[in-house]
């Protein structure tokens, strides 16, 4: 039987990505769903195509990781350049999140007037740069050459930060900008929540500047679906489609793992699994103890689709803030991904839409099946009525088709409950897993582990992974 040097388990964002860049190995990628991508895959439903989950590509630009890994990978996409990364809708106030400081400013002052605005997000922007900048952002664990390196991380980034590494989102906003309002809050935290999966209560300020800065960088809209960036990630990487892996089992140096289909042997695997659901995989005890120490992050989302009858120049990305909560949602925000009107795939029979919103990933997986159906449809109902209120262009009828999704769906399709990792918060920063194991030739990645959520983000771990399989 043929060993493999490197079996990915999943082709979300990190195991496609890490796959692409080690192309001149043997290397095989297993994915459960019909489609590659994960929660960023494009599927098909109803004669029509829908992006899953995450529809916005960040990252991509020059000494960025991502944009060193495509690269790399030599990808080939059909990108246009957002120029508006998102339209913020709030109580009849339109704010645009673009590139340009000064336009951004100007608008925030009109609908938050406070004489600390540029103060504050002028440091946002700063503290960003300086992250982005640096040259040996590392984190990973179990072996010496790893401490050392993440050791050398964190030398450079106190040197970087120095004082600004102790102060919390919190205090930095009363600080600087004081006792704002209720809706200046709910800005900013419903940015966050889509960034870094959690509000200002708990994170540090660089973690704030992060999650708030990323519409001052390049935002891509893909043409063809998110899908599309797989499909050009792993052209050339052996690829079992609709294969679930079922077990594995380590033997010496070997890991033998088991699908329905048949055993594949490999040398090396990487799990692009969360590490929430990865001790199933394992008979070993020790590895199955290792990945049961990590507790289960009970934040999911609430997903529709749609297809609307309109040929309309629309924005790629809004986001909706309420002045009440969603029902069965942790939030009072969604966020709205629109197809571009060119798009021949995405737009062949209509506008595509994807609308999500943060829930609890438990909440759904507890009701019956009757219960269910009824709280799905009151959650599903709220979100599309409150999108058309904000949208005069857009009526009912416009609407072709819609459906909605939960945990329950993403875990039926993809394998997990939980979307979108978990937030890095001064409480957990030294509890989170890296890519590598205390297990020779078992490594993780995703956005469950080091550096978290999104393009960005993960583009960030994949770099350090490929550093402890390379050396």
């Amino acid at each position: 039987m043929k060993t493999y040097d490197l079996a990915i388990i999943g082709s979300g964002m990190g195991g496609s990505m890490i796959a692409s860049i080690n192309k001149d190995k043997d290397v095989i990628v297993f994915e459960k769903d019909t489609n590659l991508g994960g929660c960023a895959s494009t599927f098909k439903r109803f004669g029509n195509y829908y992006n899953t989950g995450a529809t916005t590509l960040v990252g991509y630009e020059k000494n960025h990781p991502l944009k060193e890994i495509f690269d790399k990978a030599k990808v080939d996409l059909d990108l246009k350049k957002s120029d508006i990364a998102i339209r913020v809708i709030q109580n009849n106030n339109t704010i645009d999140r673009v590139k340009d400081f000064e336009s951004f400013l100007s608008q925030i002052e009109k609908v938050y007037p406070n004489k600390n605005n540029r103060v504050f997000w002028q440091k946002i922007k700063e503290l960003d740069e300086k992250f982005w900048k640096l040259k040996n952002v590392y984190y990973s664990k179990y072996s010496l050459s790893s401490y050392k390196k993440t050791l050398k991380s964190v030398s450079e980034i106190f040197l970087t930060f120095k004082f600004d590494l102790l102060k919390t989102a919190k205090g930095f906003i009363k600080a600087t900008l004081g006792n704002i309002s209720k809706e200046y809050q709910n800005f900013i935290d419903s940015q966050l929540l889509i960034t870094l999966q959690t509000t200002s209560k708990d994170i540090s300020l660089l973690s704030l500047a992060l999650g708030l800065a990323y519409p001052f960088h390049d935002v891509f809209y893909v043409n063809g679906g998110m899908g599309s960036i797989f499909d050009e990630l792993l052209k050339e990487i052996e690829t079992h489609n609709k294969e679930e892996v079922k077990s594995i089992i380590k033997e010496n140096d070997v890991y033998t793992l088991k699908t329905r289909k048949g055993e594949y042997k490999a040398k090396n695997v990487v799990l692009n699994s969360t590490v929430f659901d990865s001790a199933k995989l394992f008979v070993d005890e020790d590895i199955k103890s290792y990945y049961e120490r990590f507790s289960f992050n009970d934040q999911s989302a609430f997903v529709i689709h749609m297809t609307i009858n309109k040929k309309e120049d629309l924005l790629h990305h809004y986001q909706i803030i309420l002045d009440k909560q969603i029902p069965n949602s942790i939030s009072n925000s969604f966020f709205v991904s629109l197809s571009s009107d060119d798009d021949k795939k995405m737009s062949e029979n209509g506008i595509s839409i994807t609308i999500s919103t943060h829930t609890k990933a438990r909440f759904w997986s507890n009701l019956n099946k009757d219960e269910y159906k009824r709280q799905k449809f009151i959650t599903e109902d709220f979100i599309i009525n409150s999108f058309l209120e904000n949208f005069d262009n857009i009526s009912k009828e416009d609407i072709q088709i819609s459906f909605s999704g939960t945990a329950k769906t993403f875990n039926r399709f993809i394998n997990r409950d939980n979307c979108g990792g978990k937030a890095i918060t001064l409480k957990n920063l030294f509890q989170i897993p890296s890519c590598k194991t205390p297990f020779e030739g078992l490594y993780n990645v995703g956005d469950t582990i080091f550096a978290g959520q999104g393009w960005p983000g993960v583009a960030l771990g994949v770099h350090v992974l490929k550093e402890e399989l390379n050396g």
